[in-house]
């Protein structure tokens, strides 16, 4: 399970606590967005759950509709595909009326799943589902104007989400493939291209004026680090890098 990394304390606008997840299926992030319909002011919701460490799109639907017994549906069948156990993971949202309304609150009960949420008006508390959001919305193939139907649009979130999970080499894990983390293959994927870098230098040492490309896995993944967090992930690194270069 994700792990607190300090108390609640004061809940008066402080800061959502600071969560860490080590492995897949610990941490999940989940929230809505409008995709246009070819109606003005209507709108298709798109549900769409991510896990923070692997990156990979573990749930999503969508529907012509908010609503918290819909969310609670797609969590419900996440948690059997993943075979998510009670209180193993915790969910982060914003503060939606889908996210804290009554069923799907007494939804995540019946599963052990434990909910966190942003704070109120705080748009960066769940960077994690924005940062989705905004590579969904900037893809090539994104409609340029509207979605002609509901099925058109389960038909495209579809598709973007079998090259996000499978194809997309994502920057923030060291260009292995969601799916490929959140299986667990990445550690000899990362392996072979390491090994490759260091041949290449020591057969060409006087190309290279520093060490290769860090390929090791990132075994920690933070939500809302507070400041503490930051300069330990940031001294780590740095650590690495001059054990690299010895």
């Amino acid at each position: 399970m994700a792990i607190d990394l300090r108390s609640l304390g004061s809940t008066k606008r402080s800061k959502p606590r600071a969560l860490v997840a080590t492995a897949p299926r610990q941490l999940f992030s989940w929230d809505i967005t409008y995709l246009p319909t070819l109606v003005v002011g209507s709108f298709f919701y798109l549900y769409l759950f991510l896990d923070i460490f692997s990156r990979k799109i573990v749930g999503w639907q969508v529907y012509d509709c908010e609503s918290s017994e819909l969310a609670g549906e797609v969590m419900r069948d996440i948690c059997m595909r993943e075979n998510i156990a009670p209180n193993q993971v915790v969910l982060h949202s914003d503060n939606g009326s889908p996210m804290k309304g009554a069923t799907m609150l007494a939804t995540l009960q019946d599963l052990g799943v434990v909910p966190t949420f942003s704070r109120p008006s705080v748009s960066n508390d769940n960077p994690f589902s924005e940062s989705l959001f905004k590579t969904l919305k900037y893809r090539p193939e994104y409609p340029a104007r509207a979605f002609e139907s509901l099925l058109a649009a389960r038909e495209w979130v579809g598709q973007f989400v079998h090259w996000y999970n499978q194809e997309h080499r994502h920057s923030a894990i060291r260009f292995v493939t969601p799916h490929e983390r959140h299986e667990g293959l990445e550690d000899g994927l990362l392996q072979r291209r390491d090994d490759v870098y260091e041949a290449a230098k020591a057969a060409n040492p006087q190309r290279w004026s520093g060490p290769t490309r860090n390929w090791q896995p990132v075994r920690v993944v933070h939500l809302n680090p507070d400041q503490s967090s930051v300069e330990k992930i940031r001294r780590k690194e740095e650590r690495s890098e001059q054990k690299k270069a010895a």
